[in-house]
């Protein structure tokens, strides 16, 4: 089950099919999107609806990250209070369950992170970045990459959150972030593995060299609109993170919310987005990102096994990021929580949006406890 679950998340068997065979459906723009009914989906109704009233009832009304309680606390980008408890889940690419307001725009936090992540991958696939080994200095011109401790650091060390960066971005230090009390000692790029949205920050801007255009319009040109998502997303960046390229000036955005800005989306758009993921980077008759690349964000990073790339969380053998979940499935986290969940067994994919964090599991526990 482990290599089909493989195959299905990275697209193999969809690469391999031949112009004879069915294509495997996908939705149309907008409201073109078929629906199944639960027990075609493989559900037992009276449990998946014991799910969904489990998620409604763990609604996390004051939702997502509050930085006040660090230094430099400051919000220096665009917030939005939660709309609701809203979800959807789609089994074989068509509808099988949908709960709240599904259309309403929303911050997503960290989830964002995923999106950046692959921008990334068609950086890489364009040949824009040669080797995700490759030092970052060597492609941005700005100075942050200079000094001795940052010279070293990679793509993959910023991408898999174990570079190490130390500076002051847009007047946030990467020592504030998630503040302890005390400054961290400096750590040697590659060595520890830390959530630090300073450094992926410092990322998003380093791509934003790499392309010379805004990373919401490359993500839309190459993604989200091939998916058919709607015109509402916005992705922002802060206040004061313009900066000028070729003599024009860029926003850089942000790699989630925690200062505000980040990834302004809805759910249905999530998961447009999901089930390109799990169909491995295949949309219809398009290949919109490599399966190569996928099969790197995928990849578990030593100093902490359920990370991948970028807010890739993995439950593998070694290690399950949730107990409740199949091996190989694979979660884009953000505070709130926002989850979307790929699980290729069940060629499944599923939003819930401000679900407390803590009934995060016991939520996927049930789904899974209603299939037939």
């Amino acid at each position: 089950m482990q290599h089909l679950s493989l195959a299905l998340l990275l697209g193999a068997a969809f690469a391999a099919q031949s112009p004879a065979q069915e294509q495997v459906y996908v939705p149309g723009r907008g409201a073109d999107w078929q629906t199944v009914a639960h027990a075609a989906a493989g559900f037992d109704e009276e449990r998946l609806g014991a799910a969904i009233a489990f998620a409604k009832e763990h609604f996390a009304a004051d939702g997502g990250f509050d930085p006040s309680r660090e230094p430099y606390g400051t919000t220096i980008g665009p917030t939005k209070p939660p709309s609701g408890m809203n979800g959807l889940i789609v089994i074989g690419g068509r509808i099988a369950a949908e709960w709240g307001d599904t259309e309403e725009v929303d911050m997503t936090f960290s989830v964002t992170k995923t999106y950046l992540s692959t921008v990334a991958g068609l950086a890489v696939d364009d040949g824009l970045i040669a080797d995700v080994h490759d030092a970052v200095r060597g492609y941005v011109p700005d100075g942050s990459f200079d000094v001795a401790h940052n010279r070293p650091i990679t793509w993959h060390q910023l991408l898999n959150q174990t570079s190490g960066w130390e500076g002051t971005l847009w007047g946030k230090p990467d020592w504030a972030d998630r503040y302890k009390g005390e400054r961290r000692p400096s750590e040697a790029p590659g060595e520890h593995w830390r959530y630090n949205d300073v450094r992926v920050n410092q990322l998003a801007l380093a791509l934003l060299h790499v392309w010379r255009e805004p990373l919401p319009r490359v993500l839309k040109q190459r993604i989200m609109d091939p998916i058919g998502c709607s015109p509402k997303w916005r992705w922002y960046g802060y206040e004061n993170s313009f900066v000028t390229i070729d003599g024009l000036s860029m926003q850089s955005v942000s790699g989630g919310g925690h200062w505000g800005g980040g990834m302004f989306i809805n759910s249905r758009d999530h998961a447009r987005f999901g089930l390109l993921m799990l169909r491995g980077g295949r949309w219809g008759d398009r290949q919109l990102i490599s399966g190569t690349w996928l099969e790197r964000a995928r990849k578990p990073t030593p100093q902490n096994p359920v990370y991948g790339y970028m807010n890739w969380f993995l439950n593998t053998e070694q290690k399950k990021q949730f107990r409740s979940a199949p091996v190989g499935d694979v979660f884009f986290l953000g505070a709130g929580s926002n989850v979307i969940w790929l699980c290729p067994s069940r060629d499944m994919v599923v939003v819930v949006r401000w679900i407390q964090g803590g009934s995060v599991d016991a939520f996927l526990g049930k789904v899974m406890g209603a299939f037939a």
